[in-house]
């Protein structure tokens, strides 16, 4: 197959599509709690998240955690998110764009951090599979870079044009995922950056999904 003549949407999962920031605030704050560490507010933690995860914690303990206090807190925020994620829903509009995206012809897939055994019965059970030409989650250890995922998701995509790619994420990390293999980005501020941090990652940054997509399309025209 040649490259594809349309545009290309790589969609992150969570704080995206998948609208789970209280989860993850929630979870969050149980893994500080197992240090002593002060809770977050959604506002403080937007301000200060960034990947890899133990970059965050060092910003907020003042030094890296140690290998033990991260493998403690790594499995607390899990578990924890395990729990509230089952309260959390798609974002806003995400199905019916993912279907209007479809059905003008063109192309999208899923990229996530989040552990790929977890994620496809997630994805499945919102009944969204069918609109993603590949799904990947997370095969490897936790608090990585985005980065060269994005490498082997991209590879795996027959016909996909980096140059006609775009990624639509709540990260920093999403943006510099997307110019490590030459693609573009759209950056959404419901997830977990502020839009202050986003605006330092060299991409658009807009406050919905119907928006990313338009942003989208534009970009990859």
């Amino acid at each position: 197959m040649g490259k594809l003549t349309g545009a290309h949407i790589v969609w992150d999962w969570n704080g995206t599509l998948f609208h789970d920031i209280d989860a993850i605030i929630a979870a969050t704050n149980a893994a500080f709690a197992e240090l002593g560490l002060e809770p977050l507010t959604l506002e403080r933690y937007r301000e200060l998240y960034c990947v890899p995860v133990p970059k965050f914690y060092e910003r907020l303990m003042g030094q890296l955690p140690t290998d033990a206090e991260w493998e403690l807190m790594d499995a607390v925020f899990h578990r924890y998110y395990a729990e509230h994620r089952v309260t959390c829903g798609l974002t806003e509009g995400a199905a019916e764009l993912l279907a209007q995206w479809r059905a003008a012809g063109r192309s999208q897939s899923l990229l996530s951090m989040h552990v790929h055994e977890e994620l496809l019965p997630l994805v499945q059970g919102f009944g969204i599979e069918a609109h993603f030409v590949r799904v990947d989650g997370r095969t490897g250890p936790s608090g990585g870079s985005k980065a060269e995922h994005m490498v082997r998701h991209l590879r795996a995509l027959t016909g996909v044009d980096p140059e006609r790619t775009v990624v639509i994420g709540d990260a920093a990390d999403d943006a510099l995922a997307a110019r490590y293999v030459g693609a573009r980005a759209v950056l959404y501020t419901g997830g977990s950056h502020s839009r202050a941090s986003l605006q330092g990652a060299g991409a658009p940054v807009v406050d919905t999904l119907q928006e990313a997509v338009a942003e989208a399309e534009r970009l990859a025209a």
